[in-house]
């Protein structure tokens, strides 16, 4: 299981270094100076955020470097897979926000946060619940679970 997260940590961390980086950049951008409080508080609040989740989003390969050869890879991976879950939460709250300041700057429009709110509801839909509709009904877990249910055993 280690190998399977790590490829998948490596995917979200391409997505949010890059996005970070571009982030980092916005502030030394001679217009940066004539956004509104509000932008430039939503620009605050998404660099955190990005910050954050590059730093749970790395976290996995750090804590697999400090306790290799320690004999705790099952610990290891649920934290590491802990990890990457409050990555992909956080890139997605990094990923709505700059798509709402990106937004409210090219488009003053009133309708950005309903764009926006359609965003987020994909991101939700494709990354949290396809996979556990998935999990729920395709597992041996799931299975089970649907079989007493239709058996009248709760």
């Amino acid at each position: 299981m280690w190998g399977e997260l790590i490829q998948e940590v490596r995917v979200a961390q391409m997505g949010v270094q890059i996005l970070f980086g571009f982030l980092l950049t916005v502030v030394f951008t001679p217009t940066f100076a004539d956004l509104p409080d509000t932008d430039r508080r939503i620009y605050i609040v998404t660099v955190v955020l990005g910050a954050t989740a590059t730093g749970a989003l790395i976290g996995p390969v750090s804590l697999h470097r400090l306790v290799s050869g320690r004999r705790v890879k099952p610990q290891a991976v649920t934290w590491a897979s802990r990890l990457t879950l409050v990555g992909l939460v956080l890139l997605l709250a990094t990923m709505v926000c700059s798509l709402l300041l990106i937004l409210r700057v090219a488009t003053h429009d009133p309708y950005v946060p309903w764009l926006v709110t359609g965003v987020v509801i994909w991101y939700v839909l494709c990354w949290f619940v396809l996979p556990i509709w998935t999990r729920r009904h395709h597992t041996s877990h799931g299975r089970r679970v649907r079989s007493a249910a239709g058996r009248g055993t709760g």
